[in-house]
């Protein structure tokens, strides 16, 4: 995160040398410099900051909530659902205050993502909350090609920019906006921690311990949207961070559990970002390219990869295990088949009956 915020506010434009930055920003109105680093750098880098932090806690509450890796806000119909949000005022030319923008993306994202937990029966199943969030998302993203086709040429090419996800020309106002939203959903994240880690042993074994499994899901839904919605009201859907910042938290702490894993992915939720941003604004200068492009280009690969070590390790200690048990046995004593998880054959046979 310090290397690429330093990128972030030196590399460009003019060029900052990082031991004149304190310099810069202090005569943030009398030089081109100042102006440059202290107006355009910095609030894109906080920006980018607190909606990769945003993002990367949304998808780890998705995918506790739901007790599944891959319930990600793009494969659940939640960011598309924000976009079309914003999209649509536009497009139908409805002037909107710049207090309320936000409430239309939440709307959208309420949407999307509450039809599919509805039609997979509250997440009872994961596979089928995922497979149903495919189908709304791909309904989603027909309304939003619908739209593209009513707009002008003007706001064609807004839209366009828009649904990539980019921090290009943010402002201090944008970033002013988003505190209001994160005032709401921080607390509710802390309380819904706890809670996460219990919906992960099933729905049953959850309401034996006191959680209501489809309130829980509910309330974790709501603080998901709240964090992505108001993001992607200002970026647009910044793709795919959602994904790999969980998966990076759990593989550098893989026997921790969802109140530990939050903080980290938040955390590398902005360091994501905050590192895709960074070619995004020079690899093709003077063009600036879509941050979404480059979380997505990165993102899915290194998601992949991580989910596939992570599916390893368990196998891996099963194995261990059962030689460090073969290992202890008794010299003559005979060898008692096991079946899953080590247990004997015998007794998963008897369970099965």
């Amino acid at each position: 995160m310090v290397a690429a915020s330093a990128c972030a506010l030196t590399l460009g434009t003019p060029y900052v040398p990082l031991h004149q930055l304190p310099g810069a920003v202090l005569d943030a109105d009398s030089t081109l410099a100042g102006i440059v680093v202290t107006e355009l750098r910095v609030p894109r880098l906080v920006l980018a900051l607190v909606a990769g932090a945003c993002l990367g806690a949304a998808g780890l509450v998705l995918q506790e909530a739901l007790r599944n890796p891959l319930a990600v806000p793009e494969m659940l119909g939640v960011s598309s659902g924000a976009a079309l949000g914003v999209a649509a005022p536009l497009v139908l030319a409805v002037s909107l205050p710049a207090a309320v923008q936000p409430l239309p993306a939440i709307g959208g994202a309420a949407l999307g993502g509450g039809l599919p937990l509805r039609a997979a029966g509250w997440g009872r199943s994961p596979s089928a909350v995922l497979l149903t969030g495919a189908a709304v998302a791909a309904a989603l993203q027909a309304a939003l090609l619908v739209l593209m086709v009513m707009a002008d040429q003007l706001d064609l090419q807004l839209i366009y920019r828009y649904l990539l996800g980019s921090l290009s020309a943010r402002t201090w106002d944008d970033v002013t906006g988003l505190w209001p939203w994160l005032l709401v959903a921080v607390p509710a994240l802390v309380l819904c921690a706890p809670v996460l880690s219990v919906l992960r042993l099933g729905d049953e074994d959850a309401e034996a311990l006191g959680v209501r499994a489809q309130r829980a899901r509910l309330a974790a839904l709501a603080i998901a949207v709240v964090l992505i919605a108001p993001v992607t009201a200002v970026c647009g859907p910044v793709a795919w961070v959602g994904f790999l910042a969980p998966h990076l938290a759990r593989w550098f702490n893989p026997a921790a559990g969802a109140v530990r894993w939050l903080p980290w992915s938040a955390a590398w939720g902005a360091v994501v970002v905050a590192v895709a941003d960074v070619p995004a604004r020079l690899a093709l200068a003077p063009v600036e390219t879509p941050v979404g492009a480059w979380t997505a280009l990165l993102g899915v690969p290194a998601g992949v990869a991580l989910l596939r070590s992570a599916d390893h390790r368990p196998a891996a200690r099963r194995e261990a295990a059962d030689a460090a048990v073969a290992g202890s046995a008794p010299q003559g004593a005979e060898a008692v088949p096991s079946g899953p998880s080590g247990v004997p054959a015998d007794h998963h046979e008897k369970e099965t009956r």
